[in-house]
């Protein structure tokens, strides 16, 4: 075991010295803006519908926002998933059975719904009469009202639905990638107008 740790270790210092240092420009060179946030419940989506539609807008040369595929140890939580949404020109929700218990969901809905982004609410094995924010003690009142009237509105909008036990996978990826190359389409047309 001693072995094999050694020639490992032996093979990471050659890599370490043949690597240049980082230049300024590397380190600070800012990253592009998102096209798409993907506001889900990591522990209900990040595997299934999240990932697949990340992966999906990715080989459609889009620039999606996941948090664990754009965010790296060290980086600032709420800066950096503000700065994202500040960015993006859609957010899509995705909307599960335990979205609500999660203070993280609920600001990104509410940041992405206060920035004014185009809203593309999935309903993931969730009906939208079932989604309500409660108050279990840990948010000021302020933090609850912007939550609830955020999630309000995006029960309110137009969106998709799939049922993940029995639903079609390649049809959900195809009409969910439709609905979001039309509204950036739009977003885009807006933009071009102004």
């Amino acid at each position: 075991m001693q072995r094999s740790f050694s020639s490992t270790a032996n093979v990471y210092r050659s890599l370490l010295h043949y690597q240049k240092p980082p230049t300024a420009a590397m380190v600070t060179r800012p990253q592009p803006p998102c096209d798409v946030f993907i506001n889900h419940r990591g522990i209900d989506t990040k595997k299934n519908v999240a990932g697949l539609l990340y992966n999906h807008l990715l080989r459609l040369r889009l620039r999606p926002f996941l948090d664990n595929k754009n965010m790296k140890p060290g980086d600032k939580l709420f800066h950096k998933i503000d700065t994202a949404i500040s960015g993006c020109k859609v957010g899509v929700v995705i909307f599960s059975p335990r979205y609500c218990q999660s203070y993280f969901c609920l600001h990104e809905l509410a940041r992405i719904v206060e920035a004014k982004k185009k809203v593309i609410p999935v309903f993931c094995d969730v009906k939208p009469s079932e989604l309500m924010v409660s108050d279990d003690g840990s948010c000021v009142k302020h933090e609850l009202d912007r939550f609830r009237s955020a999630l309000e509105e995006a029960k309110y909008t137009v969106g998709l639905t799939f049922d993940s036990s029995n639903g079609d996978w390649p049809g959900f990826l195809m009409t969910a990638t439709e609905a979001i190359m039309d509204n950036l389409k739009e977003v885009d047309e807006e933009d071009n107008t102004q």
